[in-house]
Order: structure tokens, then sequence, then C-alpha cells
């Protein structure tokens, strides 16, 4: 019943992918304290070349991109030349590694880059405290001003560039999950009134250029994109969302990316501003490779994937827990089963 995902998939006539699985981004914070990715992390990436595409866990572009512990940076040379490592022994193992670019704007915090002030779409705090670290309570972000947004475009493109210099196959940007790109999507955090508020066109504005600058630095065959349209993280959901989506959405088709990611957590969610399933919408929406993640097993997303309900599937606790979850499917073997106790080590 899995046959479909263990079929090649050409993403374009420069990347084909060996099996329609992609193992998702994770983030782990185990980076080192200068978020340069360790040998563990090494060994961790290259277990799991199996998949046809591995996303790394989230990467911050800039210092002040950070939200977490020690999640690895793309900006020093030290971390290009740890991720080197990664991407080396990933290719050795015969697989393919594409690295997640990161900024996470409100919810980021000052203590770990010793900062005045983190920077959003507008000046709208995030209730609640960091993850892991529950002593920092998120601060009130400094709306980005025009220059500042223009920085940050470029600093994406240049992360593009320096995952490329680090053996990267491509990159996919971060434009889910209630971090920054997704912040200026979303009317509950984009309260701006100027050229990148208030309406589809403006909202979409920031996340197009980002997505321009890197096509610009490294092509669109090389460039994927995660996005989610439903608010279901760090934000409150507004029904306006799906015209901003709408809008966005169709933009972003005309960019002839690698790839549209899904940023769901649980994809069986339904969403009546979006009239159901938020893979559904993306489906109805954008007519190009769709990759879906959140809640399924290797049988629902081949069977989906038959379906022509997306294209490529996305799995991610399964990998935690199963180094080798490529072999135990492909051979009907039982799965380890995932419990938190597995984020606590690299395995």
């Amino acid at each position: 019943m899995t046959t479909k995902l263990f079929e090649s998939y050409k993403l374009n006539d420069k990347i084909t992918l060996k099996n329609r699985i992609a193992m998702a981004p994770l983030t782990r914070c185990m980076a080192d304290a200068n978020l340069v990715p360790t040998d563990a992390m090494v060994e961790y990436y290259a277990k799991r070349a199996d998949a046809g595409l591995i996303i790394s866990e989230a990467t911050i572009i800039r210092p002040d991109g950070q939200g977490y512990p020690n999640t690895p940076g793309l900006y020093s040379e030290a971390q290009i030349e740890g991720w080197k490592k990664v991407t080396s022994a990933v290719h050795a193992n015969g697989g393919k590694i594409f690295a997640q670019l990161w900024h996470t704007g409100r919810v980021a915090h000052p203590y770990f880059w010793g900062g005045e002030y983190v920077l959003a779409p507008s000046a709208v705090a995030f209730d609640g405290t960091v993850p892991r670290m529950r002593e920092l309570v998120y601060t009130v972000p400094k709306e980005a001003t025009s220059e500042e947004i223009a920085q940050l475009v470029e600093d994406y493109a240049q992360a593009a560039q320096n995952a490329i210099d680090a053996g990267f196959d491509g990159v996919e940007i971060h434009g889910a999950n209630g971090y920054l790109i997704d912040q200026f999507l979303h009317f509950d955090t984009n309260h701006r009134s100027d050229e990148f508020g208030k309406n589809p066109e403006n909202m979409s504005r920031f996340p197009l250029k980002v997505i321009d600058a890197v096509i610009a630095r490294i092509g669109a065959e090389l460039t994927g994109l995660r996005v989610s349209p439903a608010g279901y993280a760090h934000m409150t959901t507004d029904a306006r969302d799906r015209q901003v989506f709408d809008y966005f959405l169709k933009e972003v088709e005309k960019r002839d990316l690698a790839y549209l990611h899904e940023g769901m957590f649980d994809d069986s969610m339904e969403f009546d501003f979006l009239g159901g399933k938020v893979s559904k919408y993306m489906r109805e929406t954008y007519s190009k490779t769709l990759m879906a993640v959140g809640g399924y097993d290797a049988e629902t997303g081949a069977q989906a994937i038959e379906n022509n309900k997306f294209d490529l599937l996305a799995i991610g606790r399964p990998f935690i827990a199963n180094p080798d979850y490529i072999s135990r499917v492909q051979h009907n073997q039982e799965l380890v089963a995932y419990n938190a106790a597995m984020l606590e080590t690299l395995v």
C-alpha cells in the first residue's frame, strides 16, 4: 500500500528525489554555544539520508532571529564549516538535504544575543515564555522600519548563499508557524498601515521580497517554501487571512519554486475560513509540487498521494524515533514509538 512513496520524484531539471518521503524540519536545540552544528548532528542527519529529502532543523539567518536555545545558525564561517560536515555526510550516504532558513520575529528573545529588542511587523507581543527557558518572558517587539525590512531581505538571501556554500542542495524558506515571515501574512500580528500592511498585496510584500531575493541568489529550482495559512501557532486565527493567502499563494506559484510545504502539526484539523483542511485549501489554490505534513503515516500519506491530494509526504517525529524509518516502512517492519524523552539526545 505504500509503493507510491518509493517512486522517484522530479522536482525540476536540477533535482530528482529518490522517493517521495521528506524528513520534516525538527527543532532539536543541540548546536554548540556558538550555534555551530556538532559531530552528533552530523551522525544524526547522516543516518536519515535514505529520505528522498532531508529538510534541516530551522536554522537562523542572523543572531537576532534566535528564539530557542542552541538552535544552529547559517551566518558565521564556523557555522558554515559545521554544516559542511553535515551535508558531506548526508551526500556520502546518498541523500539530499535542504537548509530551512529561519527568523523567529516576535518570538525571538534579546537574551540570546544581548540585544535591546526583537523585530516584528508590529509592536504586538506574544503572551508567553520561551520554550525550554520558561524564565524568559516574551517582550514587546519593535516594529521593523522599511530600512530594517530591506536588510532582513538581504540577510535571507545571504543565508541562502551560505547554505549553498555549506553544501546544501537547496533551501526551504520558513514562512510558517507564526515566525517572522508568517507574522506579516496574518492580521493578528500585522497591524501596519504602510506598504507592508493592511491588505493582501501589502501583507505579502515582505515574504515575496524574501522569496525573490533568494531566487536571485541561488535559483528557484533550489528554493522551497513552508507556509501555514491557518494561524495556529503563536497567533490567533482571523478569517481575513484567507484573502491574504489567496493572493500570496497565486503570487508564489508564479515563482516556480522547487516545492511548497504545508506547515501543519496536525492536518486533520479543519478551518471554516479555508473550507476544510489546510492541505486541501493549498491544493486548490496552488497547482505545483505540494508537500504535506501533520499526522500522516506511510499508508495514509501514500493513499493521499494516490488521490492527488499532495505530491510529497513529510514525516516528523517518527524520524526521531526511527533513524531507519525508510527501511522499516519498505520492509513492513514495526516502528519504534516516539516519546518526548527522545528529545533529550540525538540518536
